[in-house]
């Protein structure tokens, strides 16, 4: 197996090298086939190639078996026309990544401010309010005079099955319980869509319980009682905004780590972004991206049906915990490590764990 390494911008060469280590480790130590080839994507590609995703890159990401990307500094690519890409969205929708899977959890000896909780949001990832990525060319927003602007939001039937039936078959595989997230009261007709495809898809999972909650009165229910979700399932934009509240409510973002899956390709991708006000201080928390790595190890088990990659993905979680337990982390989860000595702490945990 092959995985492209894209360190990204701001704090990504930082935290990247803590995931690619750990999957180095467990690649030896369980001796599954691993290949990672490094290159680079964002900032630095712009700078050197004039473009922050190249053609050749590209080439070698659809090759390859997975991809690991970095924290992308999004909000400054802003004009396609200069090689300005976002390569989050370019990837995402290259690829047809269209689950973007984002665990939280709480872990003993983290504060929080809520009952011990254990969730997974499933976010549909290539259209609803996205301008970047819900029209085949040009941008869905529309800017009528210079104070009057437009934006569309597109919702089909076959993108929120697809959705929905990654987020069933997630269920399956843990408490059996859905929850489908939406603002039909308002949006009646493409939240209409949305829960429609959803409920049918059900229709194949008679063992999955299935709830729905308005997403504004969802946002007040995780804070709450987060425990009483499993796996929730949800349109682009919602479960953008709560899968960032929920890896915050288990502590903090720095434990958000994600999967951006397809039929034929996946990619970990850390939750947070590129950080810059912290960049090059040690300061960055590297467990996001070691957790999507994790995740992307799970996703090749089941691709290859090889349980040695699922035996990495789960040595690479139990280190984790391990060096959360012993507080050998970073200041943002309790406690007084930089990113290097965290990765280093982790690291050694994992060799023998």
């Amino acid at each position: 197996m092959k995985i492209i390494i894209l360190p990204g911008d701001g704090i990504g060469p930082e935290t990247m090298p803590v995931a690619v280590e750990a999957l180095q480790t467990v690649s030896a130590r369980f001796g599954f086939p691993l290949t990672l080839e490094h290159d680079i994507a964002g900032h630095d590609s712009l700078a050197r190639h004039g473009v922050t995703v190249t053609p050749d890159l590209l080439q070698k990401v659809r090759d390859a078996d997975g991809l690991m990307l970095g924290p992308m500094a999004t909000y400054d690519f802003k004009d396609e026309s200069k090689g300005e890409i976002n390569p989050s969205k370019f990837f995402r929708k290259q690829f047809d990544l269209f689950a973007n899977i984002r665990p939280a959890r709480t872990f003993p000896g983290i504060p929080t401010i809520t009952r011990p909780f254990d969730l997974v949001v499933v976010r549909e990832n290539t259209e609803g309010f996205y301008a970047d990525r819900n029209v085949e060319s040009g941008n869905s927003e529309i800017l009528v005079t210079p104070d009057v602007a437009i934006s569309l939001r597109r919702i089909t039937r076959a993108c929120c099955e697809r959705v929905a039936k990654s987020a069933f078959e997630l269920a399956m595989q843990r408490r059996r319980r859905l929850t489908l997230v939406h603002k039909h009261n308002v949006l009646k007709v493409t939240d209409g869509i949305f829960l429609d495809a959803c409920r049918r898809i059900g229709e194949q999972y008679p063992e999955v319980e299935v709830d729905d909650v308005i997403v504004d009165a969802m946002m007040a229910h995780v804070v709450r009682d987060p425990g009483r979700f499993d796996v929730i399932v949800t349109t682009n934009m919602f479960g953008d905004i709560l899968s960032d509240l929920t890896a915050e409510l288990s502590g903090s973002l720095g434990l958000g780590g994600s999967l951006n899956a397809g039929l034929e390709h996946a990619m970990g991708q850390a939750a947070h972004g590129s950080a810059p006000d912290i960049a090059g201080k040690d300061l960055a928390n590297p467990f996001s991206q070691v957790i999507s790595a994790a995740m992307l190890l799970s996703w090749l088990a089941q691709r290859s049906a090889d349980g040695r990659y699922l035996e990495g993905a789960r040595a690479i979680e139990s280190a984790m915990q391990q060096s959360i337990a012993q507080k050998q982390v970073t200041r943002d989860i309790g406690g007084s490590l930089g990113t290097r000595a965290t990765g280093e702490a982790f690291l050694k945990n994992l060799s023998r764990a």
